[in-house]
């Protein structure tokens, strides 16, 4: 394992202790009232849905900005548990980064293009012909930006459907990962962080995987170089 891959997987497993400890502050202490967590227990959990829509309008909103998927997912299996929290997370991250892709291609191609107009060469470069693989790959590594990418993508020549399919399939391990691990703030969160920490770093090292033959095929330049990842 190289030094980039384990600072990686080091930032991930650093998040997914960061917010398991605040889940349970927030549930032990009386730290829950100063981040008004009651409010998420009022309108969002046992709301029925009510509170599926309300959480699926704010989780997207925040994605469209660039709010981290690991935190909406995380929220997702605290509000819902884990295998709705992990539907509505994906729902409202693919959402996000529809909208995200639409504002460049639509509405904010001659800005986006003229602030990161070497992000997104490169990008187009790294999409090329296939962007559903490319795109799947992109999303499987734990580093970088949902937003900045899916607007280069929106500039880029990829298409727009096998874009936003790649993606959709990428972001799937990371949200059931946190997912997971949201739902163990109310039950045995030991057990479930531990699991989590495990199926992130594997499904890291699979990204990683993955992306070696990838450059082996093509004779790529690594991915910092020819993408933005996310």
């Amino acid at each position: 394992m190289n030094t980039e891959l384990a600072l990686k997987i080091a930032r991930g497993l650093v998040m997914l202790l960061v917010l398991v400890g605040a889940g349970v502050a927030i549930k032990t202490t009386d730290l829950g009232a100063m981040l008004d967590e009651q409010w998420v227990d009022a309108h969002i959990r046992g709301q029925g849905l009510t509170g599926q829509l309300l959480y699926l309008a704010i989780a997207a909103g925040f994605a469209t900005v660039g709010f981290p998927r690991q935190i909406i997912s995380f929220m997702g299996g605290y509000a819902f548990g884990l295998v709705e929290g992990t539907a509505l997370a994906l729902l409202a991250t693919i959402l996000g980064c529809i909208i995200t892709f639409t504002f460049a291609r639509l509405i904010g191609r001659e800005l986006v293009a003229s602030k990161m107009s070497g992000r997104v060469e490169k990008i187009d470069r790294f999409l090329g012909n296939n962007p559903f693989s490319m795109a799947l790959l992109i999303r499987l590594m734990p580093a970088g930006s949902n937003v900045l990418t899916s607007l280069c993508a929106g500039v880029s020549s990829a298409r727009g459907i096998m874009f936003v399919a790649g993606s959709a399939l990428g972001f799937i391990p990371q949200t059931f990962i946190f997912a997971l691990a949201g739902t163990g703030v109310n039950v045995d969160p030991g057990l479930r962080l531990a699991i989590s920490a495990g199926l992130f770093v594997v499904s890291v090292a699979m990204g990683a995987y993955l992306y070696r033959r990838y450059r082996r095929h093509s004779g790529s330049k690594p991915l910092e170089q020819e993408a933005t990842p996310s």
